[in-house]
């Protein structure tokens, strides 16, 4: 069975708030045209079910006008009353996986456009002038290294435990992460942390000084970490390889 996203259940669930709202007026909205009465005569709501049923609609719109998808009271409806009702529906499991799919995908398209890609494009500049530098070692992956200092001990497994001191930078100097000046070394399962960091360590002899220039496909990808590391950034690690476990 396919596990649906995160996205996808809330989706749905904002969905279904939409559509009970959607029923509850229009039940109302009858009611109130047999009464004589207009739907902007209805009461502030008061009770549990009144309280609930209101601010499940208002959240509901919020979160489906950030979502941005277009959207068929009616058809949403169709959909909804066919199922409660065990009809057949007007579309395969396929076509409503797809439908759902192409909802998600349609989403992160819109939230790709909204990102400024300059730090991406600064990043690609700064990786093809570096790797040019004497000393710099490119791998397969992307990721760029220097020794700046020689070990002699065993290399760590991606498997292992490792102890290290580091220092985080972005290529403009700004620190966002070191051990260093904390005063105290980290400690971390080697294969827990960032790509880059996984491929660069595993390359170290116990007691080496590596330098590490990482591509953003190997550190925080698309969406950054936090408010210093923005989408697509490019970081670099001086890290000291202390102990193995």
């Amino acid at each position: 069975m396919r596990r649906f996203s995160s996205f996808t259940v809330s989706c749905v669930l904002f969905v279904v708030s939409v559509l009970l709202l959607v029923m509850l007026l229009r039940e109302r909205s009858d009611k109130a045209s047999a009464d004589g009465a207009s739907a902007s005569e209805i009461k502030k709501p008061e009770t549990f079910e009144e309280r609930v049923s209101y601010a499940y609609g208002v959240v509901a719109y919020r979160q489906l006008e950030e979502m941005g998808n277009p959207f068929s009271v009616d058809y949403f409806m169709a959909g909804l009353k066919t199922a409660a009702a065990s009809e057949k529906s007007l579309m395969s499991d396929q076509e409503i996986q797809k439908a759902i799919q192409e909802a998600e995908l349609a989403m992160v398209e819109r939230q790709e456009a909204k990102i400024d890609k300059t730090d991406q494009q600064k990043g690609e500049e700064f990786l093809a002038e570096n790797g040019k530098k004497e000393g710099v070692v490119t791998t397969a992956s992307g990721l760029q290294y220097q020794v700046i200092k020689a070990g002699d001990g065993p290399k760590p497994k991606s498997t292992d435990t490792v102890t290290v001191h580091y220092h985080g930078t972005l290529i403009d100097g700004t620190v966002f992460d070191s051990s260093v000046k904390r005063g105290a070394p980290a400690t971390f399962p080697l294969n827990q942390v960032i790509a880059g960091w996984t491929e660069g360590v595993a390359l170290m002899p116990k007691g080496a000084k590596y330098r590490f220039f990482v591509p953003y496909k190997l550190a925080y990808g698309a969406r950054g970490s936090g408010a210093i590391i923005k989408p697509y950034s490019v970081l670099i690690f001086e890290v000291e390889l202390l102990g193995i476990k």
